[in-house]
Parts: C-alpha cells; structure tokens; sequence
C-alpha cells in the first residue's frame, strides 16, 4: 500500500461515516441529467506525504496515463501561465471555457499578472511563479514564499473559482517542503490527481533550486464524495493495493523550470489492481 492509497482509504472512511450531508442546503452542482450533485463532506482534512520516499499515487485503480495528463495540467497552470483551453493537452476544462476557450481569469491568468516584490537587491517586478523560484534560490531561509490565486477581484470573471488555491514553500536542512491549500476537493475525481501534480512540481522546483526533494503536505478544506460516486468509492477502499513504490524520473536535468515537456517524465516502480475498471465517472458541474 502506498502513503496516497493509505490517506485515500482513511479519507474516504471518515466521509462515509461521519460526513455532513448537503441535502436542502441549495447546491451549486449539477448532473448531467440537471439533478442536484448532493455529497457528503468533512472539514479541515490534513495529508501529508514524503515525496522523498514515494511519489504519492493511488495503486488501487490505474493512475499510469493520468499521472502524465495531471503534471500537463500543472505546466499549463504554473508553466505555460495559460488560461485557454487550447494550450491544455486534455479537455478536463472545456466545461468551463467559452467559444474562445478561455476559463476566465482564474489559474494560469492569474500566474501570468506581475507584481512588485521587495528582494535583497531592491524591488523587482515579476509574477508569483518567477518570485517564488527567486526566492528559493536567493533566500532560501524565507518563510514568505508563497502564491495565492484567489484573487478577490477577479472572482467575478472567474468561469470557476480555483479550488487548488494557495502554496507555500519551505526549505529546511536543504530540503524543499511544499503546503498545498485547497478549497474543495472532489475525492473520487481529483485527489488523486492533485497529489500526483503538485508532487510533480515540488520535484520540479526542488532540482530548479538545488534541493533535495522533502514532503507534501495537502491541506483541504471541504473535503467530499459525491452522492453517485458512493458505490465506486466503496469498490475502491475495498480494492487490494498493491505493495509498490513508485518514483517519478525526469529525464531532464535542467534547472530552468521553463524547459521542463510534460515528455521529460516517467514513474518507476509503479503497478496497480488490474481487476478494478470503474467505467465512466459522472462528473459533477
């Protein structure tokens, strides 16, 4: 069993039996067939993961090609600066975007705004991203650094209110640990997928800045599972994981985070239960 199938199990067992219910509560999302998507939730969820020692997948269904799709979205968001669909290698967006493709200016728009930061050699202007990689490398010891993308003045021209919103970075003992705080989280559609991505970037940042790789700790406020998602969640943490570690290779020993293709990476080590298919997952919108 790996640390994300354990945090996983242990997650989805605390919703099913202890979660609120949002039934008569007026919820935002929707079916496809226009139904309320009612869910249970708990608050406040903490998971922690040494990335040093394992690249946190899910073993219990196969996450081998959406480990690749999860690490493009994150070059989109935190690389590429893009807010179009059109830069974007899968179509988990195209529900948000409009006839141009764009989701607003949520994401890689707000990335792509430049601010002026005080440093060491004066004020300099740059975006949140270049700052943090700046602060990495010429001040290590900080304790600000830090991204939001909770703009409070560009909600209204948001298409979604991001809900992987707010980093920080800390460097202890020349390993660099990274906090992840989220708003909302969706278990069975993205935990997995956001532990495996921003994994992705700790390690990417770490080799931009000459650091060992240290932990991820993903903080998540309203943590639930769907109502249609119930049956599959209970084949998943009453799947047999697999006894595997697994490690993410990038072949690319680059430390210009700019040049990082979602091509450079590949997982070792990496094996899943063969006997569970899911199908198709409904998604709520």
């Amino acid at each position: 069993m790996t640390q994300a199938d354990e945090n996983f199990i242990n997650t989805c067992k605390e919703i099913l039996e202890h979660g609120y219910s949002s039934e008569g509560t007026g919820v935002r999302t929707k079916w496809e067939d226009g139904s309320e998507a009612n869910y249970f939730s708990i608050v406040g969820v903490c998971n922690k993961y040494d990335v040093s020692k394992e690249f946190p997948m899910i073993t219990l269904r196969n996450n081998s090609k959406t480990v690749m799709k999860a690490i493009d979205e994150i070059l989109w968001i935190w690389q590429k600066k893009s807010n179009n669909v059109h830069d974007l290698n899968s179509h988990i967006w195209d529900q948000w975007a409009d006839e141009t493709g764009s989701i607003g200016k949520a994401y890689g728009y707000q990335f792509s705004k430049k601010y002026e930061f005080k440093t060491k050699e004066g004020i300099k202007k740059m975006d949140q991203v270049d700052y943090v990689l700046y602060l990495l490398n010429h001040d290590p010891a900080s304790r600000r650094i830090m991204t939001n993308l909770f703009n409070h003045e560009d909600l209204k021209d948001m298409n979604l209110e991001p809900c992987a919103f707010g980093t920080q970075w800390l460097v202890k003992e020349g390993k660099l640990h990274l906090i992840l705080n989220q708003r909302s989280q969706d278990m069975l559609a993205a935990n997995g997928w956001n532990t495996m991505q921003y994994a992705a970037l700790l390690c990417m940042f770490a080799q931009c800045a000459g650091l060992e790789v240290g932990t991820l700790t993903h903080n998540i406020g309203d943590c639930h599972i769907y109502d249609r998602h119930i049956p599959l969640i209970k084949t998943l943490i009453e799947a047999q994981p697999m006894d595997v570690c697994p490690k993410l290779i990038i072949n690319n020993p680059t430390k210009d985070f700019y040049q990082f293709k979602v091509e450079d990476f590949e997982i070792q080590g990496y094996d899943y239960n063969h006997d569970i298919n899911l199908g198709k997952i409904p998604v709520a919108i």
